[in-house]
């Protein structure tokens, strides 16, 4: 039997397929502004990719900030227990997640069975999340997806001392009148947001090995700040955007 994962993102909607326990295929597109639609379409185009149909699938769960869009899926679940779940599938060793989504972050600390133990989530500032990097990217001329190899190449990282995600984009864009290196900028925007989720780690008291997961993970600058912020290494796999859907998949298979 088939089971589905679909994890709607503020940024991203993400779509995963398990069968035997295996992983089968996984899809991301563009959330845009409508996110019931974002679902239906994650969730045609990896069918299509995966020529597999509808009538295929077992059961379907639904994660991520849009998760009651999704009106076809059999169950509604928490990142939180997605992401855990999710990671415990690609790695069993997995003791801790850092979760950098769009909208919020989160650290989570699993058992050996990948049970959710404890967890701390930032989801009323938008500092230490994809959003507060995006804003800044913008605020930069930068694309989102540059930004870490931009930081990367600073010697200076500059000193970005604002919590709030407004009042650190002025800064941004003071620094930008003062010609200071944009790399630098960047490389400072990173250490502030890595402060920020470094933060929740400490609070659970996170355990090693930890995985990073959520579309930041794919920023080299973000990861390399969380590490040194950390003191250790981050795992971060391939699919790191894809986790949450890969863990309601697995889920679903349980239903």
């Amino acid at each position: 039997m088939i089971y589905a994962g679909i994890d709607i993102g503020s940024i991203t909607a993400k779509a995963a397929l398990i069968k035997n326990n295996r992983l089968l295929g996984t899809h991301v597109i563009m959330t845009g502004y409508d996110p019931i639609n974002a679902g239906i379409k994650v969730f045609d185009a990896l069918l299509k990719q995966s020529r597999i149909s509808k009538t295929q699938i077992s059961a379907i769960i639904s994660t991520g900030y849009g998760r009651a869009s999704v009106s076809f899926a059999d169950k509604a679940l928490t990142e939180i227990i997605c992401h855990g779940t999710g990671a415990h599938f690609m790695n069993p060793e997995i003791r801790g997640i850092i979760d950098v989504g769009g909208q919020d972050s989160k650290a989570i600390f699993l058992d050996q069975n990948g049970q959710v133990e404890n967890f701390a989530m930032n989801d009323k500032c938008a500092a230490g999340t994809g959003r507060f990097l995006e804003v800044m990217a913008k605020a930069l001329e930068v694309d989102l997806e540059l930004l870490g190899d931009f930081s990367l190449a600073a010697d200076k990282p500059s000193k970005i001392s604002s919590i709030c995600t407004v009042f650190a984009e002025s800064e941004v864009i003071s620094m930008i009148a003062k010609q200071e290196r944009r790399e630098n900028i960047i490389a400072g925007i990173h250490e502030s947001a890595a402060a920020r989720v470094a933060i929740l780690a400490n609070k659970i008291k996170i355990k090693k090995p930890v995985m990073m997961t959520g579309g930041v993970a794919k920023n080299k600058g973000m990861v390399n700040s969380l590490e040194n912020r950390l003191g250790f290494k981050l795992i971060v796999g391939d699919l790191a955007q894809e986790n949450g859907a890969i863990g309601a998949a697995v889920l679903a298979s349980k239903l």
